[in-house]
C-alpha cells in the first residue's frame, strides 16, 4: 500500500486505546501525521507518550475531548488546523456501551438519559467531527471518513444495548447521506463493522460472555485491533478511492451477509 508521503493529517476519534490507538499506529506506520483524542485524561497522555516514543512527537497530536460536549469538538479541530492544517482524513472510532452488573440496560429500563447519553457520543459526536473536518476535505480535493460501526448495528444483537445498536445502526445512513452529497468531490465514506474484538470494552478474554463468542465465530477466535485497524487503514489509502459507501464486516465470520 502506498505510504503517506505527503504526511497527510488523520484525525483519530477515541484513539487512546483499543481499535483507536491501534488504527492511530497504524496510519503513523504509513507515515501519516495523526491526531487522537479521547475522554479521559491520563490515557490521552499515555497514549501520546507512547506513539510519540515509536514514531516522533512532531507527528503526534493528542487532546481530552468529550464527544458529548460539542465546544470541545470545535475547540479540538481549531487547535489543530492552527497547529498543523486541516484533517483529510477522519476515523470516527469513539463509542461507549453502557453495561451493568447483569449486562445491558433491559430495554424498559432505559432511562432518557441513558439513551442521550449514547446516541450523543456514537451518533451526534461522529456528526459534529464530519461536520468540522468536511471543509477542508472539500478544499482539498481529498477526503476519507470512515466510521467505526458493530456487528451489533448489523445482525441480531446478542450482547449490546439497545441505544448502542441503534446508535451503530445508524451510522450507516449517516454515511449513505454523505456519500450522495460528496463523493464528487474526492471524498470517501465507509464503514467498518467488528465483530467480537479483544479490547477492554469487550472485557477479559476468558468471560464466560467472550467464551460464548468464541464459540459461535467461525473463525474460533476474538478477533485482534490490529486487525480492525488494518481494515480501516486500507480504506484511507489511495487505493481505496473507489470504495464508496461500503460496510466492512471485520467479525471472523460470525455475520457474512453474502
Amino acid at each position: 500500500m502506498r505510504n503517506c508521503t505527503t504526511q497527510r493529517i488523520a484525525v483519530v476519534t477515541g484513539g487512546t486505546s483499543g481499535i483507536g490507538l491501534a488504527t492511530a499506529r497504524h496510519l503513523l506506520a504509513r507515515g501519516c501525521r495523526v491526531a487522537v483524542f479521547g475522554q479521559k485524561l491520563i490515557n490521552v497522555e499515555s497514549a501520546a507518550e507512547a506513539l510519540s516514543q515509536d514514531f516522533g512527537s512532531e507527528r503526534v497530536f493528542a487532546r481530552a475531548v468529550d464527544l458529548a460536549e460539542p465546544t470541545q469538538i470545535t475547540s479540538f479541530f481549531r487547535e489543530l488546523d492552527e497547529c498543523w492544517g486541516k484533517a483529510e482524513i477522519l476515523i470516527c472510532n469513539a463509542g461507549v456501551s453502557p453495561k451493568g452488573p447483569d449486562g445491558p440496560t433491559p430495554f424498559q429500563e432505559i432511562t432518557l438519559e441513558e439513551w442521550n447519553a449514547v446516541l450523543s457520543v456514537n451518533l451526534t459526536g461522529a456528526m459534529l467531527c464530519c461536520q468540522a473536518a468536511l471543509p477542508g476535505m472539500i478544499e482539498a480535493g481529498f477526503g476519507r471518513i470512515v466510521f467505526v460501526g458493530s456487528i451489533a448495528g448489523r445482525a441480531m444483537p446478542r450482547i449490546a444495548g439497545t441505544a448502542y445498536v441503534a446508535s451503530k445502526a445508524a451510522l450507516s445512513g449517516l454515511a449513505r447521506s454523505l456519500v450522495a452529497r460528496h463523493a464528487a468531490q474526492g471524498i470517501s465514506v465507509n464503514v467498518v463493522a467488528p465483530g467480537r474484538i479483544a479490547t477492554e470494552m469487550a472485557g477479559p478474554r476468558e468471560s464466560a460472555v467472550n467464551r460464548a463468542a468464541v464459540a459461535r465465530i467461525p473463525a474460533g477466535r476474538m478477533g485482534e485491533p490490529e486487525e480492525v485497524a488494518a481494515a480501516i487503514g486500507f480504506l484511507t489509502s489511495d487505493e481505496a478511492a473507489f470504495i464508496n459507501g461500503a460496510v466492512i464486516d471485520v467479525n471472523g465470520g460470525e455475520y457474512a451477509p453474502l
